[in-house]
């Protein structure tokens, strides 16, 4: 048995059958438990009202929505039956945005954990900016936070360097991943335009990843 449990879902229709009613109810029933069937043999494990209730509303069943209604329970108590037989849903691998995948190539996880929260802040700074750029009327304080923003401009936005966030040892770490005895050691060394390169010429960070990291230094 594939299933997750000892009780069939084909058991549980029987036992919905025997509780009479009218002809059409027994008959959406079974079209109902043929429904999660097909669902299951596709080897879906949805089994959520809403996608179920797609299915039967195709089939004509019944509209997709009923299935919420106090006087679906048993209809809802056969879905139940099929979702415990096939098992929780597999759960989604939440996958990294292309444009942070060259982040996993970092081999040292203390400067890859530092880079990752640049990557997140200037991602932030970035929603920001397009947040501004609806507002013509926006002063931006260049003042670091805490310097005393007038109250009597309440758009203001204070705007503070990277480089100031950063701990000594984010630092020190940063400048590390460029400096050229850190390269040299693994093979690998800096471009004309930025770009980590190693032994075979292949990029292994992109155009501009060096330049960036000293950008947020501020050197």
């Amino acid at each position: 048995m594939n299933g997750k449990t000892d009780i069939h879902p084909d058991e549980v229709l029987e036992s919905l059958l025997k509780k009479g009613g009218r002809s059409n109810r027994r008959s959406n029933l079974t079209r109902m438990h043929e429904v999660c069937r097909k669902q299951h043999q596709v080897g879906s494990r949805d089994f959520s009202l809403a996608a179920i209730g797609r299915l039967a509303e195709a089939e004509g069943i019944m509209k997709g929505r009923a299935l919420y209604n106090a006087q679906s329970a048993d209809y809802r108590a056969m879905i139940e039956a099929w979702a415990t037989y096939a098992g929780p849903p597999v759960p989604k691998l939440r996958r990294m945005p292309a444009s942070h995948e060259y982040l996993m190539r970092i081999e040292d996880p203390a400067i890859r954990s530092i880079m990752q929260a640049i990557v997140a802040e200037r991602d932030k700074l970035k929603a920001q900016i397009n947040v501004l750029k609806n507002n013509t009327h926006v002063s931006v304080e260049w003042r670091p936070l805490g310097a005393g923003v007038a109250e009597s401009r309440p758009q203001s936005v204070a705007v503070f360097a990277m480089a100031a966030q950063l701990t000594p040892s984010e630092r020190e770490a940063l400048q590390k991943a460029v400096s050229v005895d850190y390269l040299e050691q693994r093979g690998l060394r800096e471009g004309s335009h930025g770009e980590i390169v190693n032994e075979r010429g292949r990029t292994v960070f992109e155009v501009g990843f060096t330049r960036a990291i000293r950008k947020v230094l501020g050197d």
